[in-house]
């Protein structure tokens, strides 16, 4: 019997039953508390996480600094987080859409409709990462609650025997997704408050760490100074207004000298 089939036979965290139930007769009310009192738990094992989070980071920033790209991959909503992640930084901190890269099973068609099967296909994740054209100086996370998901650990065990470097995020102990990944990351929230659906505390665990990770490299690679996105993107008033206000505090300039420096130049880094 091999490692991932045991795992489901012993029975996953994220499957096991919900420490409430009956919730078809609470109230709005009570639901929503109830939520809450889970959610709570999240941020406090996340923390206990950090030690992992940072040798991911570590290990991924030196090869950023040389060229290097980060790849997100998974299924569903570990997918659709991992891209989410992704796209939010070239506005954020003004970086090519091509640093930082989601994918997910079954391509974009699976952002708003689920694909049938498509986290099923073990040899499908590396083939989707393939047409990135992918080198050593890059990096892959697996996203994945289970951390038996065959399209995320086919990924990871193919992109680490082709010398890329491997971390994962999960929400289950001792996974064969851990198991392939250098740097594994697990998140482990315990059941969901709804049986077996891990978009919900897993997701939330999977959403805070991967800020973490996106944003400590972004400023680490020289994106952010002070605390300010001087790199952002100015693609709508409330950001140019954002950013003339940042001169204006920077530079000691009237508003209007520093709203139009800000639009000569196109960002504020470049005004500093």
């Amino acid at each position: 019997m091999d490692k991932e089939n045991d795992i489901k036979e012993q029975g996953l965290i994220t499957e096991q039953p919900s420490h409430f139930d009956h919730l078809e007769q609470m109230s709005a009310l009570e639901l929503l508390q109830h939520i809450n009192e889970e959610d709570r738990n999240v941020a406090m094992v996340v923390s206990q996480a950090i030690p992992q989070i940072e040798a991911l980071v570590s290990a991924i920033e030196p090869k950023m600094r040389q060229g290097g790209r980060l790849f997100y991959i998974g299924a569903g909503t570990s997918g659709r987080l991992g891209v989410l992640d992704a796209s939010e930084l070239p506005p954020t901190f003004g970086v090519p859409e091509t640093w930082v890269m989601g994918i997910i099973a079954g391509g974009d068609q699976a952002l708003r409709h689920a694909v049938e099967r498509a986290e099923d296909i073990s040899e499908q994740g590396w083939k989707d990462l393939q047409a990135h054209h992918p080198t050593q100086d890059d990096s892959v996370i697996g996203i994945a609650a289970s951390g038996t998901t065959p399209y995320v650990v086919g990924t990871i065990r193919q992109a680490r025997k082709n010398g890329l470097l491997t971390g994962c995020i999960t929400s289950n102990p001792d996974t064969p997704l851990a198991h392939e990944a250098e740097y594994p990351i697990e998140t482990i929230v315990g059941p969901e408050f709804v049986t077996g659906s891990s978009r919900m505390k897993s997701g939330t665990a999977q959403k805070m760490v991967l800020n973490m990770i996106s944003t400590t490299l972004m400023i680490r690679l020289g994106r952010v100074q002070g605390n300010r996105m001087v790199n952002m993107q100015l693609t709508n008033d409330k950001l140019i207004n954002r950013g003339t206000r940042m001169l204006q505090e920077s530079l000691g300039l009237s508003y209007e000298e520093a709203h139009k420096r800000l639009l000569e130049a196109g960002s504020v880094s470049r005004c500093l």
